[in-house]
């Protein structure tokens, strides 16, 4: 399956509280974010930058992007290789360092899978997937920092 792919969203601000961005303090950072067919995701900043921690922040759903395209990556790697998954879970953190200069960038993400498989057999092959896995994932080949992974497999 080659070729290219288009995506498209629609990110529409919510947060002017009658004045626009008159001043820092006085705009909401709260954004709505939709893509036809599919519900919209209520957005924000992350708190530190003036955002609602009730909402998700892009930080957040960077993290959220690499996590998933890495198990589904895994998924279809243990499927090629004849591992049986019966369970999958990923505690996932990141790290980003500001600049000093109202900017500033990732540094590492590191995902930590906790795989069950059918039988011991696999444990291997599955553990193996990992790196079939990252090498498929487009998000992970798109960013510029390390993602990396501490995978646990267990039986049953």
């Amino acid at each position: 399956m080659n070729g290219e792919h288009q995506y498209r969203l629609h990110a529409t601000w919510t947060g002017d509280r009658g004045s626009g961005t008159s001043g820092y303090r006085d705009y909401d950072r709260a954004v709505t974010l939709e893509v036809d067919g599919k519900p919209a995701i209520a957005a924000s900043a992350d708190k530190p930058f003036r955002g609602d921690p009730a909402k998700w922040n892009p930080e957040e759903l960077l993290l959220a992007a690499l996590s998933e395209c890495h198990l589904l990556s895994y998924l279809h790697a243990c499927v090629t290789t004849g591992v049986v998954v019966t369970g999958y879970e990923d505690d996932a953190s990141g790290t980003m360092q500001e600049d000093g200069n109202s900017g500033g960038a990732f540094t590492e993400v590191v995902l930590r899978p906790r795989v069950r498989v059918a039988e011991e057999s696999m444990v291997e092959a599955a553990r193996a997937a990992h790196a079939q896995a990252r090498a498929w994932c487009f998000i992970a080949n798109s960013v510029n920092f390390p993602v990396r992974h501490e995978p646990e497999i267990t039986v049953g």
